[in-house]
């Protein structure tokens, strides 16, 4: 449901931008170590072409169940794609997930924008 000022965009065509999301499960005393294994792949990924930008925010309350999220922005799904197609990228992914000094549980998934507000 939309209200007059709520601004619905719709868009399947896969070329258009995307959102990537990616929640962490992660125990809060892990989460720095983390982090700075993550900065590393960000910055792989930001230099490739059609990425525009990612944050990695952190829960506030160490009582949260998702103690990380990464929100990233890329001019479309095909280029998102080949990103995370890259080995350098994929080799440092798989070893943070199956990390035993820092265990965590991602979430990824890809989103579209359905509603704005100026």
């Amino acid at each position: 449901m939309t209200t007059e000022s709520q601004q619905p965009v719709e868009s399947s065509d896969p070329s258009s931008s995307v959102t990537f999301i990616n929640i962490f499960e992660i125990a809060p005393e892990d989460a720095d170590a983390f982090a700075e294994k993550w900065e590393q792949r960000a910055a792989i990924m930001s230099k490739k072409p059609g990425f525009i930008d990612t944050r990695l925010h952190r829960a506030q309350s160490p009582e949260g169940r998702f103690q990380l999220v990464n929100v990233a922005h890329w001019e479309s799904q095909e280029a998102w794609e080949a990103a995370g197609a890259d080995p350098a990228f994929a080799d440092r992914a798989n070893a943070a997930r199956d990390s035993k000094e820092t265990p965590v549980t991602a979430n990824p998934g890809l989103y579209d924008v359905i509603v704005t507000f100026p």
